[in-house]
């Protein structure tokens, strides 16, 4: 069965009692009923048909009928789209895509998402003298469909379970990439269901995979080392350099943590003005960064953005909209400004060689304006995006950065706690050669647990 065969033109409301409206407006009703009949029709038989049924129906409803024999008499679907527009075409089969790809998604039948996407990225039909001109337009769609970030959008999906070891760099972060999806107001419902659903499922993976590498890694037991490796990979890319990563963030904790701090800030900015929280907000990002030239380059540049932003709201007493407006606006300096290129600052303070000190400060942010978060991960995005037709070696700064995003923000996720605690059999030792406990971090053992 084809989608077009149970919905065809003539079986549209375009009769007598649609003479009294616009020709226009005839077209774009007949268009929604061809669409709404089709999402209805995909969405019943995928719960109920087997997939490889579901495929070929989709095949023939989107690429069989551009075959020039086959289509002679008729283009099946592209009949209605070629009424209206290009982009009408590519938001219909879009959402087709989605709709097949979330009910997939929950069955846990991925494989037959990755032949649906493949299915779509193997068409390849010969175009002949004798080809009909609407048959050549109706192609052209389709071939632009999988030139577009439409299509990169989909194989996100096909991929899940390639994002760390196949592929293109850009797939290790492909959970940052699919919550823009899931955050675009122009995308489909379904699109941004199955996108946050995955994009929760790849956080959550990379979280639990982080706690298990570190405990197996720290383990005394007599484990070999491969099925170590195997049972429990590291996430990152960072190598054994990640546990020392690791207690370098874990270590602020107690009175001065980063958490505590932020505390601190929320309650002594209460009842500021606008005017006064932009120079106290500034104060606080840079409190306790050791690296003098990273501070300085921060006082300048945020000093420059935030003076003269929004400055006719200044004698205003903040509020809750004000501190998340304020600190989304910082992380566009910290980031990208535009969502198409890093900024100035961000450049600044990479070139630096301080990416944990930017982590912390993002961090920072974050920890005073926990709704920043979907913002900052979108920004995180756009930078991935910016990078991406870069190859590997040449970007390996901004990698660096990502991946101690990730793990920073990993460690202080909702979900999961991490302590550090200095071996007791090592403890004794270390008081005895009064060593700094804050740099013999090879005393310490890291310990990761479920929050209640």
């Amino acid at each position: 069965m084809v989608l077009g065969s149970i919905m065809t033109v003539n079986s549209l409301p375009h009769g007598q009692g649609n003479r009294h409206l616009p020709k226009s407006k005839d077209k774009r009703i007949k268009l929604q009923n061809v669409q709404e009949k089709m999402y209805s029709f995909l969405l019943r038989i995928v719960k109920s048909w087997q997939p490889e049924e579901v495929l070929r129906v989709f095949k023939r409803s989107f690429i069989d009928c551009l075959d020039s024999e086959a289509s002679k008499s008729s283009l099946g679907l592209y009949i209605v789209f070629l009424e209206h527009s290009e982009q009408e075409f590519r938001n219909t089969i879009k959402r087709c895509c989605y709709i097949l790809i979330n009910n997939w998604e929950s069955t846990r039948r991925n494989k037959y998402i990755r032949e649906l996407v493949e299915l779509i990225g193997n068409y390849k039909l010969q175009v002949t003298p004798n080809t009909p001109s609407k048959i050549k337009i109706a192609r052209t769609w389709l071939d632009n469909f999988l030139k577009s970030t439409d299509y990169q959008e989909l194989q996100l999906f096909a991929h899940r379970h390639d994002e760390q070891v196949k592929g293109h760099w850009v797939n290790r972060y492909s959970s940052y990439l699919l919550l823009a999806q899931s955050l675009n107001e122009d995308n489909p419902k379904e699109q941004k269901e199955a996108a946050r659903k995955l994009s929760k499922v790849l956080k959550e993976k990379y979280k639990f995979e982080l706690a298990m590498y570190i405990a197996r890694s720290q383990s005394q037991a007599c484990v070999p080392t491969s099925s170590i490796t195997t049972r429990y990979r590291n996430p990152s890319i960072l190598g054994d350099n990640v546990l020392r990563l690791i207690k370098t963030i874990v270590l602020k904790k107690g009175v001065f943590s980063y958490e505590n701090i932020a505390n601190i800030f929320i309650k002594q900015v209460q009842n500021q003005s606008f005017l006064d929280f932009k120079i106290s907000l500034q104060k606080y990002l840079i409190f306790s960064v050791q690296q003098q030239d990273f501070v300085e380059t921060l006082k300048q540049q945020l000093a420059d953005k935030l003076d003269l932003w929004k400055q006719e709201y200044h004698e205003r007493t903040i509020n809750k909209d004000f501190v998340l407006r304020t600190c989304n606006r910082v992380i566009d300096c910290l980031t990208t400004e535009n969502g198409r290129e890093p900024s100035t600052l961000f450049i600044m303070l990479l070139s630096q060689g301080n990416p944990l000190t930017l982590v912390v400060v993002l961090l920072k942010i974050v920890l005073i304006s926990k709704n920043s978060r979907n913002h900052l991960d979108m920004k995180i995005a756009d930078l991935i995006r910016y990078y991406d037709k870069y190859p590997e070696d040449e970007c390996k700064w901004v990698i660096n950065f990502i991946e101690i995003f990730n793990i920073t923000f990993a460690i202080y996720a909702e979900n999961v706690e991490y302590n550090l605690i200095m071996m007791e059999q090592e403890k004794a030792v270390h008081e005895n050669e009064n060593k700094n406990q804050n740099n013999d971090l090879d005393a310490y053992r890291v310990f990761s647990q479920l929050k209640a």
